[in-house]
Formats: structure tokens, C-alpha cells, sequence
């Protein structure tokens, strides 16, 4: 009770004291400030977004519309498209065997094999680009031709690179055409694009898988030897793997096994 009797004091004399105070608390010779907007000055608009959808009048504004959405569509499924459609995807695949051969787990990160694969492809496909770019995508711009000759001319070299890749093997190629009950072709135009798209997934998946097969060989040779000479030492609890990993190593940075690797990935696209 004394405390809050000494509270309420102290709490009256600071009330009494601010109401004696006098009314300018500046100093004297101070800057007066004032609340009043330049008039000079204008406020920011902020625009009004309106959207209004409306029947279409007309087949061809209904064309439109669904021109836009495909549009649309394609441009989502864009990286995943140009991911398959190149060799992007021997070489991711083949970067991430060579990364379990070694018995790494976290070096290299998928991410530096990924960016490692993308300028690889890069490289390997910019004439096919730079192709595309020149009778496509400039010619649209410059209002030369329409969307679906641009479609068209962007088309062709892509699926010229992948019946290249494809020219050893046609086996998937038969195999889909098979499936969609269609004639065999006789020519490569004969071969719908959405037949020769997934058989050059399966293909690549193919050749990829073969290459990693290869690449594992001198890798499980090393693991069995250390295997052997730890079990005849009667160290059966030290894990191979942990032992062998420093000699894979070893042989893989001796025999310069980034630029073998590389120049024989390129040499395996580029014929």
C-alpha cells in the first residue's frame, strides 16, 4: 500500500508540472516548421486495372484465344521441353554415374552437374539455335512470315539433330509407329513429331544407361580389390567403399577423367 501511495504521489507531481509548462517549448530563435503540402507538388496517381471478359463475336477471336492459351502452355512447359528434345539429358545422366562411381555423395552438388550439362548443351546446340533463331524467330519479328511458319521452321532443326542422334537406332521409332497402328515411314519427314520426340527420350535414356555401364567397370574392379585385401587382412568391419573412394581418386585425376569424360560426350553427338 505504501508503494502505490508513493506511485500516485509521484505520478500527480508530474502531471501538475507538465500543465505549468509553458505553451512553446521550443527555444527561442528556432525554425517553425508547418504541415501545409506544397502546391507545387502533385500526387502520385495510381492507375486503375480493369479486366473485362466478353463473349467472343467471332470464330476467329475464339482462334485467338486458344492460340494464346497453347501459347501459354508451351511457354511453362518450355524448359522441360528443350531439356529433352537435346542432349541435355545424356549428359546430365552421365555426370550423375560418374559422381556414384566415385562413391561421392555430396561433391560435386547436383547443381554444378547441372550447370556443368547445360553449357555442355549449350555449346553442342548452339549452330541448332542460332539455325532456328535465323529462319524463325527473326523472320517473326520482322513480319516476314506468320506463327505457323515460324513453328515450322523452328521445328526442322530440331528434329534434324535428333534423327541424327537417332540414325544408328530406329528401333524406337518402329516400335511407336507401331503403337499408333501408322504406315512405316520412308521418309524421316514421314515420322510425326510427337512419335519422334518420345523415341528420342528412350534413346537417349539408352545410350546414357551404356555409357554409365562403362564408366562403372574400372570402378567396381578397384572396390573388389580393396574388398579382397581388407577381408584377407580379416578387417571385415572397415567399410571397402570408405577405402577405395581415395584411390578412385587417384586413378580418375590421373588419367585426366574430366577431359576424357567430356571429349568423349561430345564425340558421342557430334559425328
Amino acid at each position: 500500500m505504501k508503494t502505490l501511495k508513493k506511485l500516485a504521489l509521484i505520478l500527480s507531481v508530474f502531471l501538475v508540472t507538465l500543465s505549468v509548462l509553458p505553451a512553446q517549448s521550443f527555444p527561442s530563435g528556432s525554425t517553425r516548421g508547418t504541415t501545409e503540402q506544397n502546391e507545387s507538388m502533385r500526387p502520385v496517381q495510381i492507375p486503375n486495372v480493369a479486366v473485362q471478359i466478353t463473349e467472343p463475336q467471332s470464330g476467329r477471336e475464339v482462334a485467338f484465344s486458344v492460340r494464346l492459351l497453347l501459347l501459354l502452355t508451351v511457354l511453362t512447359l518450355a524448359p522441360s521441353i528443350l531439356i529433352l528434345v537435346t542432349c541435355f539429358l545424356r549428359f546430365s545422366i552421365v555426370l550423375d554415374f560418374i559422381k556414384r562411381a566415385l562413391s561421392l555423395q555430396q561433391v560435386p552438388p547436383t547443381s554444378v552437374l547441372n550447370g556443368i550439362a547445360f553449357f555442355m548443351t549449350l555449346f553442342i546446340m548452339w549452330p541448332t539455335f542460332t539455325t532456328m533463331y535465323n529462319n524463325s524467330f527473326k523472320p517473326l519479328s520482322d513480319g516476314q512470315i506468320g506463327i505457323e511458319q515460324a513453328y515450322k521452321e523452328a521445328e526442322a532443326p530440331i528434329r534434324e539433330f535428333m534423327f541424327q542422334q537417332m540414325s544408328d537406332d530406329t528401333s524406337y521409332i518402329k516400335l511407336f509407329m507401331n503403337m499408333s497402328r501408322l504406315e512405316k515411314p520412308q521418309t524421316p519427314a514421314d515420322v510425326p513429331t510427337y512419335i519422334l520426340v518420345p523415341s528420342y527420350i528412350l534413346h537417349e535414356l539408352t545410350v546414357a544407361f551404356k555409357i554409365g555401364v562403362l564408366l562403372y567397370i574400372p570402378f567396381i574392379v578397384i572396390d573388389m580389390v580393396v574388398a579382397s585385401i581388407l577381408m584377407a587382412m580379416g578387417m571385415m568391419m572397415l567399410p571397402p567403399v570408405q577405402i577405395s573412394m581415395p584411390f578412385k581418386l587417384i586413378l580418375f585425376v590421373l588419367v585426366d577423367g574430366w577431359g576424357l569424360l567430356t571429349q568423349q560426350l561430345f564425340n558421342s553427338v557430334l559425328r
